[in-house]
């Protein structure tokens, strides 16, 4: 690793200043994913500051019929929270489904989005059940808030503090893992409820995106028989070691299928 300044912040106010003072200042949650890139020497941060103590950004709560999920809310406690599991419960399924014990035990909601890997779960979570993320400065539809490969509107010195999730009337959630990192090779969200249909789809492409075409057909048949015939396309999918863009095309029906049979 290159040399930083460390800093625990005791508030959101508190972390934007120390951002703002810094040269390079990066935001750490769980650390699950700046720690590999700083032991990389993939990134230079001149300050590092920790929001993990923060308690006001860790928890679920209730809020004017949502689900809320405090930024630095590991995924393990996310996976097990009661009112996840009653209200959403393909949000609990998902949570759970990511990495191994000791990642869901560390990292965060927050830090996972605002990473926006193209293969991680959560973004097909939020744009899957129409979300809205939370800052210290305003809300973000998550339909807006990813941008493309590693990059989000979030703005300079700008803290995700919460994520808003609408209760769905149904909602399912299917992937197709990697088997040594359980990174989604394709993994698939859909849902019907006050956002609509939405399929979501995450780790085929360089960042998560709907699937017009299913989400039409769902709206009038929520069924996985709805979307027998119903492939995407393979351009500009990802294509790698792991799988090519066009096996890859050919998951997203299957898991988009498992995830509307889950739902049900």
């Amino acid at each position: 690793m290159y040399n930083f300044n460390y800093h625990r912040a005791g508030s959101v106010e508190e972390a934007v200043q120390l951002l703002s003072g810094a040269s390079e200042g990066t935001l750490m949650g769980g650390g699950m994913t700046l720690i590999p890139v700083l032991k990389q020497r993939l990134a230079n941060p001149s300050d590092v500051v920790d929001i993990g103590g923060i308690s006001a950004l860790s928890g679920v709560s209730e809020d004017g019929g949502k689900v809320v999920v405090g930024a630095t809310t590991t995924h393990a406690a996310v996976a097990s929270d009661a009112t996840v599991q009653a209200k959403i419960p393909a949000l609990a399924v998902l949570a759970e489904s990511i990495g191994d014990a000791q990642v869901r035990n560390r990292g965060t909601i927050g830090g996972s989005i605002a990473n926006n890997d193209p293969a991680a779960d959560y973004p097909a979570a939020l744009v899957g059940l129409g979300a809205t993320i939370r800052t210290n400065t305003r809300e973000i539809a998550a339909d807006d808030f990813f941008t493309g490969l590693f990059e989000t509107a979030l703005g300079d010195n700008e803290i995700i503090t919460a994520v808003a999730f609408p209760v769905p009337d149904k909602a399912g959630y299917a992937k197709f893992p990697n088997p040594a990192s359980r990174y989604a090779v394709v993994g698939v969200m859909a849902s019907q409820g006050p956002a609509g249909t939405r399929v979501a789809v995450t780790g085929a492409g360089p960042c998560v995106f709907r699937a017009a075409d299913m989400e039409a057909a769902l709206s009038s048949n929520f069924s996985a028989e709805a979307l027998s015939g119903i492939s995407v396309s393979a351009d500009d999918l990802n294509s790698d070691i792991h799988a090519s863009a066009e096996y890859r095309a050919h998951l997203v029906g299957v898991m988009a299928r498992r995830a509307v049979a889950a739902a049900g």
